[in-house]
């Protein structure tokens, strides 16, 4: 399972942690001795749904493999690195010029962790608690940047992503929404669409083209994005809990829930920087 953020591309679990494609044909042998292998999740965790939805698999009886206990255990592991990380940078580094450079350097410390992670066949803790550990010190300066001008504002952040969070697995509980393979197709178009546009913004602000952040303003057009943004973070977080439900009813490697972390506190992560950003819109203009 890749990670959940939109910069990065996804995989499901698959044999020997390969990638997994749709329409994947099943390999010659492979049922043979590995009851993960036999399951149609090892071919296409989303396409297999189409035709499935409705009908719990059933996981193989094995030892050595995930299950919701280690992806809760691993999650609380990544999220408490980051929510330390956060906790450190803000007491020790007041806001200044200096903190900023040292919250950017971590920023793109943590993207370095997480392109590495995201590209390697198994995850390693080490990189993925690393990543937490950085993503934790921005947050923390960002956080505290906010707060300086928009008292309160990372507290309400905090809250409004664990609404979204709450009502998105709500949501997909319910059978509200079916992570299907056009479904998730179709959500990664946009997003992909998104981050482009965003680049372009990037690109046309920083030339003087745009003004006051263009796209990304504390204006309501900003507003706009902003929502577009967060609207786009549920939707990763129902691709993870489908690749986390797959792959605990299939029976994936217990390796695989570092993954599962990774991918959740990714996509918080990105929920709660809209969110920030979002908090601070709506209180400049009261």
């Amino acid at each position: 399972m890749r990670s959940s953020n939109p910069v990065f591309s996804r995989r499901g679990f698959s044999r020997d942690n390969g990638y997994a494609g749709f329409n994947t044909a099943p390999q010659a042998g492979s049922a043979q001795g590995n009851p993960y292998a036999q399951n149609p999740y090892a071919q296409n965790p989303y396409a297999q749904a189409d035709a499935q939805y409705g009908a719990p698999p059933q996981a193989p009886v094995t030892t050595d493999r995930m299950t919701m206990d280690d992806v809760v255990v691993r999650s609380a592991l990544t999220l408490g690195t980051v929510a330390v990380g956060a906790v450190l940078a803000w007491a020790l580094l007041p806001v200044s010029a200096t903190s900023y450079g040292l919250a950017i350097g971590a920023a793109l410390i943590a993207f370095v962790l997480a392109m590495v992670q995201s590209f390697k066949r198994t995850p390693s803790p080490a990189l993925i608690l690393g990543y937490a550990a950085f993503e934790g010190v921005f947050l923390g300066v960002f956080s505290e940047m906010f707060n300086s001008r928009w008292s309160g504002a990372p507290f309400q952040a905090v809250l409004g992503t664990m609404a979204v969070s709450g009502a998105t697995l709500l949501v997909y509980k319910a059978g509200w929404i079916r992570v299907t393979a056009r479904y998730a197709r179709i959500g990664m178009a946009i997003a992909i669409a998104f981050m482009v546009v965003m680049a372009v913004n990037l690109l046309l602000v920083a030339f003087g083209v745009a003004e006051d952040g263009g796209l990304r303003s504390f204006g309501p057009l900003g507003a706009l994005v902003g929502i577009i943004a967060i609207l786009l973070g549920a939707f990763f977080l129902t691709l993870d809990f489908k690749q986390i439900e797959d792959g605990i009813a299939y029976g994936a490697p217990r390796n695989e829930s570092w993954l599962a972390a990774f991918g959740l506190t990714m996509t918080l992560v990105w929920i709660y920087v809209e969110m920030l950003r979002l908090v601070a819109i709506f209180s400049s203009s009261d």
